[in-house]
């Protein structure tokens, strides 16, 4: 519903719930509108008990015949929504036994292909994180938006579905507390809330201090003519260019 749309409607909205509340009662629901607020681009309409379809298609038609509104600027009516957590196992980290991961464009396209997610609201991209840390395998993690009784996400649980030669499950998972990278520590699927560092490290060396004072910091950066190979200084203004084991996979990049 546009701006117009909406202030028009919340602008009458007393005699709206009087009217609607009437509807209701002729018709013998029990449900009653208790009052109606807005919302960015809509409008919410506050019910006293969880309404049902039926309850919602006479709120609808009632909206649409408001005078008051354009009724082509009216989207569907819908139930209120709540973000629900679903895992995806069976997949592989790596694409065709290379170094190459998995990339999210791929995910979201198996997702928007396959017609098991029909009629489901992704609420955000995906999450992609390897099953163990030793794991070639990986973990989809898919954040939706359903009704309040679930029924579009309790039909995907425990289904499959091919991904390549793979087959994919889809589970149902509790709310996920771990972020991709933890900007703190800088360590990949690290629940927030376990975290025992007590300062920000630098992404580069894994220091205590923040990334952009690396170089003011770290000894890599500090002129050494004693070393056995010796040492320049990184010049003001210019980044570290010196290599360091990465604090995941203990690579050098």
């Amino acid at each position: 519903m546009n701006n117009q749309n909406r202030n028009k409607f919340i602008k009458n909205s007393s005699n709206y719930v009087i009217n609607i509340n009437r509807l209701l009662k002729n018709i013998k629901f029990k449900c009653k509108v208790d009052y109606i607020r807005s919302e960015k681009s809509s409008i919410i309409i506050v019910t006293d008990k969880i309404t049902s379809a039926l309850d919602l298609q006479t709120i609808k038609r009632y909206v649409k015949s408001s005078n008051k509104i354009d009724t082509n600027k009216v989207k569907t009516l819908c139930f209120p929504q709540s973000k629900l957590y679903l895992k995806i196992i069976g997949l592989p980290y790596f694409l065709n036994n290379s170094k190459t991961l998995v990339s999210l464009d791929i995910i979201e396209d198996v997702i928007k292909n396959n017609h098991i997610f029909n009629n489901i609201n992704i609420a955000s991209r995906p999450k992609i994180i390897k099953f163990l840390p030793k794991s070639d395998m990986a973990i989809i993690w898919l954040d939706v938006w359903d009704s309040q009784n679930k029924m579009n996400t309790k039909r995907l649980i425990n289904c499959c579905f091919n991904v390549g030669k793979y087959i994919a499950t889809i589970h149902r998972a509790n709310m996920n507390p771990s972020v991709p990278q933890y900007k703190k520590c800088w360590k990949w699927d690290h629940l927030t809330y376990v975290c025992r560092v007590q300062g920000l490290k630098c992404v580069k060396c894994n220091g205590p201090h923040l990334t952009e004072h690396h170089e003011e910091f770290l000894k890599c950066c500090k002129a050494n003519a004693k070393s056995n190979s010796p040492r320049l200084e990184t010049k003001a203004g210019k980044l570290c260019f010196h290599s360091f084991k990465c604090i995941n996979c203990k690579g050098d990049h």
